[in-house]
This record gives C-alpha cells, sequence and structure tokens, in this order.
C-alpha cells in the first residue's frame, strides 16, 4: 500500500485501538499491503535487526518429534 493512501487514515486515528479496529476492516489484500508497508517502515527505523536465528537439524527434529507425540497424545484423549 502505498504511504499516501495510508497517511489520510493514520493522520485521522489517534490510537492503536482505532488503528486496529481500521485493519479488521480492510480485506486480505489490504491487510498484506499493510504489514508490507508496516515492515518496511521498521526496516528503516531499525536498521539493527537481531541476527536471525538457527537451530541444529537435530533440535528441528526433536521439535518436531514431540509435536507428533503430543498430536497423537491429543487424538487419542478425543
Amino acid at each position: 500500500m502505498p504511504a499516501d493512501s495510508l497517511q489520510p487514515s493514520i493522520n485521522a486515528m489517534s490510537t492503536l485501538s482505532e488503528l486496529e479496529k481500521a485493519a479488521e476492516a480492510l480485506s486480505a489484500e489490504e491487510k498484506q499491503r499493510l504489514i508490507v508497508f508496516l515492515a518496511a517502515r521498521l526496516r528503516a527505523e531499525s536498521p539493527q535487526m537481531p541476527p536471525p536465528r538457527t537451530f541444529s537439524r537435530e533440535q528441528i527434529e526433536a521439535w518436531v518429534k514431540e509435536d507428533e507425540e503430543e498430536l497423537r497424545a491429543l487424538k487419542q484423549e478425543g
């Protein structure tokens, strides 16, 4: 969403609550465009992004195994 198309709406809103309510009324496409716009603004304002987290293959596989075990347990309960 171009910044100029967001500007009038944002200027008319003064609280996060008002912004959240307005965002709920957006279409899925408009929400995606808003996310891209906000992410670009955050990157511009916060150039010191933390480095990406890295996980070993073993850690990821352990998480997957744990999740699958929990899913099986839930299915057995239900």
